[in-house]
């Protein structure tokens, strides 16, 4: 399953931190049942919004890539190329996938490639989050795809890092759109664009009550500014959500 257009790939993975949660974290329909992260997804569509999940004891370099990416408004303005009914739907890569150019730090995550991680039990099912490669097992990019159903003969080959929580009926509503054939890719007619990209923690309020800070106790400071920086990192996604484009 290739991505939505051809990327000068870097091996260069960034790490970031992505939590686990207990609370409605499984995959009920894979003999393997990961936690999902407490970091949510939410692609804005004029058909409704999907929000997915991360899967960070599965795939965590994929998972962090693909949040890198999310946080840096990557996936505003880049649109879902490809809506295979009964298979998949899938977005195209960033870099040319997007109507709003990408700046320089956009391009530099985006150039960046991830290697195949793959967990037995877990598979490809309705709402599995998956990601896209060319012909190397590890030409993963920006490009991936959401299941309509099942397809095990995808399971250990593309590497699953997450799952659909909210708007799995968005996804099906896109099954009704004409399409044409390209290829092996049956594509829409019309365009369906990411209007707006963002992510949240889904374990923390939206507004933090923060103590004041005591020089004296420095791992209390620490913490606190952690905290603060997180706080305002989620509200700037916030704010890029209602406000700006791109």
């Amino acid at each position: 399953m290739g991505p939505g257009i051809n990327v000068a790939f870097i091996a260069v993975i960034v790490a970031l931190c992505l939590s686990n949660s207990n609370a409605d974290g499984v995959i009920q329909a894979a003999d393997s049942q990961p936690k999902i992260s407490n970091e949510r997804v939410v692609f804005q569509l004029e058909q409704g919004d999907v929000e997915f999940a991360f899967f960070p004891e599965v795939a965590p370099v994929t998972a962090n890539h693909i949040f890198n990416l999310v946080a840096l408004g990557c996936y505003t303005t880049n649109h879902f190329f490809r809506v295979d009914k009964n298979f998949v739907a899938q977005n195209a890569d960033v870099v040319s996938g997007r109507l709003s150019p990408l700046n320089e730090q956009q391009k530099e995550f985006a150039s960046k490639n991830v290697p195949l991680e793959v967990k037995a039990g877990v598979k490809h099912h309705e709402g599995i989050v998956s990601m896209a490669r060319g012909g190397s097992r590890d030409s993963g990019g920006s490009s991936f795809f959401i299941m309509y159903g099942s397809a095990p003969h995808l399971d250990m080959e593309y590497g699953i890092f997450g799952r659909v929580t909210k708007g799995m009926d968005v996804i099906h509503s896109l099954e009704k759109l004409p399409t044409r054939t390209e290829g092996i890719f049956v594509m829409p007619l019309a365009r369906i664009t990411i209007v707006n990209s963002y992510w949240y923690n889904s374990a923390r309020p939206h507004h933090l009550a923060l103590p004041q800070l005591d020089g004296a106790d420095c791992d209390g400071t620490l913490t606190a500014l952690q905290l603060r920086y997180s706080s305002q990192a989620e509200e700037l996604q916030r704010v890029r959500r209602k406000c700006l484009p791109s």
